[in-house]
């Protein structure tokens, strides 16, 4: 793309879907990035980790690259950088916490941390011909901000994740006036969230929730209680321990995740806690069910996650009683119902309470609805307006929004990632694409599983694998074999007669076949293949994979 004096904002995740959120923001020579998240995989991705965006276009233009700017610390936001900068060394500026779990991170995946630059709601920061202002917004976590990006043709301002928490646990509600003077100032586009737009009204306070702890604390007095919830969402972290406090408990974690990001939170202020409160997991026997209040992970149903694992009897600190008393407080992230579900099952089989969202006012949204949405969209007042952090049907939802709210139709711009919308003193338009999509994380391997492993992944778990092996000697005759093995097709044993005619199948492909054939091994095994497919599926109407294996003697 031609370098010119016109804007361009290219979202490279978390359009048409919910995470992987990336968007570039370029100016002639600049590029700014805002945030780099991750999602997780879907059912289909078996063995996948994690998913991230595609970086192609910037690995392309890395030396324009003048900085990656986050608006909070979620994974959705933060997840994917470490995998990123291995390609894309960069500077990289947020909010302490965000920062604060960024280099837990890092950590993990042995980087340096030198390029981390933290900065607080209200810092402005000249990166090239564009400046980026963090402004404090209400969100699930600490330290969220919505961005300012100052451009030559005006503001970009990218909502980042908010609600409007007139009562927040922080104490520092939406900084609603600094939003209006940028709306003020000249907004040419903004970038705005869509997570809750299919939702009336206004999101609760996350205050409501710390209320509903109080009075479930006073009515489970005798119960030992196991709440699940986010790592990251640290104002309910805090609620829950405020409860605790009032009421005699001490608070013990579990998960590797809600212990970093506990004590991330704690070292930069963000949790208030009395001295004492917290007990070792491995002193919970010294207590009795009534002293005690465990904090997890697994609100999700995430497989190997502690609520999980102590559903199913798995966790080596923790076992379950008919004396606990669990609250779930979150609501399934859509795609993960069916495992919560399970989850759920299994620990009502133990015996114990379940509390989850539909019986109690346990979780409140940290994303804004319509009336919310539609009062940042009065403040900011922006020219152009591109829905984002969604799918098509937020989109659509808060692109219609948007009009109500006075927006031309032609000025509103519903994209997919990789879409290029290019923006000039004579309009805005979408001028082509750039290289996007899942990159996926198996393991340390990034990017090497592509849909080809994909489907055989699925091929394997769906029909087993047939593996047919042949020994032949260097003039072409065969020394022994056919052997047939199975995996997870049928079990040989109770199979004798069906391994048996497989056998002869083979046995027939290699009685037809000529010295050169027998040495041509490719041909060889594609006959093996295609005859013994055939057999198998006329005998089973099924269709694992076949490997046959040719091994010279």
């Amino acid at each position: 793309m031609k370098n010119s004096n016109k804007l361009k904002i290219i979202p490279l995740g978390g359009l048409h879907e919910i995470g992987k959120n990336m968007t570039v923001i370029e100016y002639r020579d600049d590029i700014i990035i805002v945030d780099c998240g991750m999602t997780f995989p879907e059912d289909e991705m078996l063995g996948i980790d994690v998913v991230i965006p595609d970086v192609t276009y910037l690995v392309e233009n890395k030396n324009r690259i003048r900085g990656l700017v986050l608006t909070h610390g979620h994974e959705d936001h933060i997840g994917a950088i470490p995998y990123v900068v291995k390609k894309l060394d960069m500077d990289i500026y947020g909010t302490p916490l965000t920062i604060g779990l960024l280099e837990n991170k890092y950590k993990e995946h042995n980087l340096s941390k030198k390029r981390l630059h933290v900065v607080n709601a209200g810092d402005t920061v000249k990166l090239g011909k564009m400046e980026v202002e963090w402004i404090r917004v209400d969100h699930s976590i600490p330290d969220s901000t919505a961005l300012a990006i100052k451009t030559p043709l005006g503001y970009v301002y990218h909502s980042g994740d908010f609600k409007i928490d007139m009562t927040p646990i922080s104490g520092k509600p939406i900084d609603l006036a600094r939003i209006s003077e940028i709306g003020r100032k000249g907004v040419v586009a903004m970038i705005g969230e869509s997570t809750n737009v299919l939702r009336e009204g206004y999101t609760m306070s996350e205050s409501k929730v710390g209320e509903t702890f109080n009075r479930l604390f006073m009515q489970l007095t005798e119960n030992r209680i196991i709440i699940a919830t986010f790592a990251s969402n640290v104002h309910r972290v805090q609620q829950i321990i405020n409860s605790a406090e009032k009421y005699g408990r001490r608070v013990v974690l579990s998960g590797r995740s809600m212990v970093n990001v506990t004590e991330t939170a704690i070292r930069l202020g963000q949790l208030k806690v009395k001295k004492g409160t917290f007990v070792d997991i491995r002193d919970m026997s010294k207590y009795d069910d009534s002293e005690l209040v465990l904090i997890t992970t697994g609100s999700q149903g995430e497989p190997m996650s502690a609520l999980t694992r102590i559903a199913y009897g798995e966790h080596r600190k923790i076992r379950l009683t008919p004396n606990d008393a669990i609250i779930l407080s979150a609501n399934p992230i859509p795609g993960n119902e069916t495992d919560v579900s399970k989850v759920i099952n299994r620990l009502l089989e133990s015996g114990a309470e379940v509390i989850y969202e539909t019986l109690s006012e346990i979780h409140v949204s940290g994303h804004a609805c319509q009336e919310e949405l539609k009062l940042i969209l009065n403040l900011v007042n922006p020219k152009y307006f591109i829905p984002a952090h969604g799918e098509v049907r937020h989109q659509m939802k808060h692109a219609e929004i948007a009009e109500q709210m006075g927006i031309k139709p032609e000025n509103i711009f519903i994209m997919e990632n990789g879409n290029c919308l290019e923006i000039g003193q004579d309009g805005a338009k979408l001028v082509g694409d750039v290289p996007s999509g899942n990159v996926l994380v198996d393991g340390l391997g990034i990017g090497d599983v592509g849909n080809i492993v994909l489907r055989d992944r699925k091929h394997l778990a769906e029909d087993g694998l047939v593996i047919v092996v042949v020994s032949i000697s260097s003039s072409g005759e065969i020394i022994s074999g056919p052997d047939i093995i199975s995996r997870g097709f049928v079990y040989v044993r109770e199979s004798g007669d069906l391994i048996e005619d497989s056998k002869s199948v083979v046995k027939k492909v290699l009685d037809s076949s000529t010295k050169k054939q027998l040495k041509d091994w490719t041909t060889l095994k594609t006959e093996i293949r295609e005859e013994l497919k055939s057999f198998i599926f006329q005998a089973t109407k099924r269709n694992p994979m076949i490997l046959p294996i040719i091994m010279e003697v």
